[in-house]
């Protein structure tokens, strides 16, 4: 008797599967689509496939006056607004010589610090939440609020502040204002042990995280990989240390640059809470540094038609999320010639195809939401 075995399923066995994650998939931060080949429950091959958000920001720019396209840069990474702001008009700056006064410098610092926190809350809540812990998004919003609170007194907006303008910020400080700020600081910072022992205490979202995308040193800097994702694999590069702006050179007793070795989606998640700790407390510098500056502008008179003499000027800022460029060429005119927008997550989330092969579906999710992306700043 001759006996026969029928594989079921067909050719299941020797076939891969192609899945499309997405781009509507509550796993992806937003508009995303992941194209991975598996083969069971093992990532073959992934592809981050992008543009779905795409509004042609960089082309917009070049028919908007230099006061309007800060408004378009303020988008592209909606929890970065402020960040997002200053290298546009920091960009104009340079190219007129402008000197910015000393209080809207310290100004700026401090809420792009407030800023930075923000942004880092926002992660801090929602990565426990991708991994199945709902309870750490309800105390991140929380804190978000306090900081918001005083974000849209001073700006008059709570995500698109809109506070910049070429030569300083948009008006004066309302009265009182800094002392809120310090008490909404000093709020969130007592708060913070939450996620170091409702998260990081967790020996369940240490078991998903520990030696999980583990990202070398090597593909940092091959795939341009900047921020606390970066850092997180031991790369020490932080513009503010290295490339002071604003008032960053003389806060560097108070900064300090979070690393790990580990690379891990565990290191990228300490890193993030260390650098909003952090952050917190170059505000508290901030603050104290404004007590003590003598009563001045805030701005500089600009003309009524403001035109940056020919030219190009690259300008850089640690954004929350990595390494914030604007390349802008002006012939004069105004409006410029050309402005290019380097953004940390495009860089950031093609270090997936490099992370997710050989890894589970299931570490897939754990090592997506460990990378700390806004898809609208991966498409521009």
């Amino acid at each position: 008797m001759t006996e026969t075995t029928i594989g079921i399923g067909g050719a299941a066995e020797s076939t891969d599967m192609v899945l499309n994650i997405g781009p509507q998939h509550p796993s992806t931060h937003g508009v995303l689509r992941l194209r991975i080949v598996l083969d069971g429950e093992r990532v073959q091959h992934a592809e981050p496939v992008i543009g779905y958000m795409h509004r042609g920001a960089e082309k917009l720019f070049e028919a908007r006056d230099y006061r309007q396209i800060v408004m378009l840069a303020n988008r592209h990474d909606w929890l970065s607004a402020f960040s997002n702001e200053l290298g546009v008009v920091m960009a104009v700056e340079r190219m007129l010589g402008m000197e910015v006064p000393e209080r809207a410098v310290w100004t700026r610092t401090l809420l792009a610090e407030l800023n930075r926190v923000l942004n880092h809350l926002m992660f801090l809540g929602s990565y426990p939440l991708e991994l199945g812990g709902i309870t750490p998004v309800f105390h991140a919003f929380r804190e978000r609020e306090e900081l918001q609170a005083v974000m849209e007194e001073v700006s008059g907006g709570r995500m698109h502040y809109m506070f910049n303008r070429v030569g300083g910020l948009k008006e004066d400080i309302p009265a009182g204002w800094t002392g809120r700020v310090r008490d909404a600081v000093a709020s969130v910072r007592s708060r913070t042990d939450v996620y170091e022992n409702l998260v990081l205490g967790n020996e369940i979202f240490r078991g998903r995280t520990r030696d999980v995308g583990v990202l070398s040193a090597e593909a940092v800097h091959a795939y341009g990989v900047s921020g606390p994702i970066a850092r997180a694999s031991g790369v020490d590069f932080d513009l503010r240390r290295d490339e002071p702006y604003l008032a960053y050179g003389e806060l560097q007793d108070t900064l300090k640059v979070v690393t790990r070795p580990e690379g891990d989606c565990l290191a990228r998640f300490e890193c993030l809470l260390e650098q909003t700790l952090n952050s917190l407390d170059l505000a508290d510098a901030c603050l104290d540094r404004m007590a003590d500056l003598e009563p001045g502008p805030i701005n500089q008179r600009l003309p009524k038609v403001l035109k940056a003499p020919e030219g190009h000027t690259y300008a850089w800022t640690e954004n929350p999320l990595g390494v914030n460029g604007y390349y802008l060429v002006s012939k004069g005119e105004k409006t410029p010639y050309r402005l290019k927008l380097r953004s940390a997550s495009f860089n950031n989330i093609q270090a997936l195809t490099e992370l997710l092969p050989g890894t589970l579906v299931a570490d897939m999710v754990a090592i997506l939401g460990s990378l700390f992306f806004v898809v609208g700043d991966i498409d521009k």
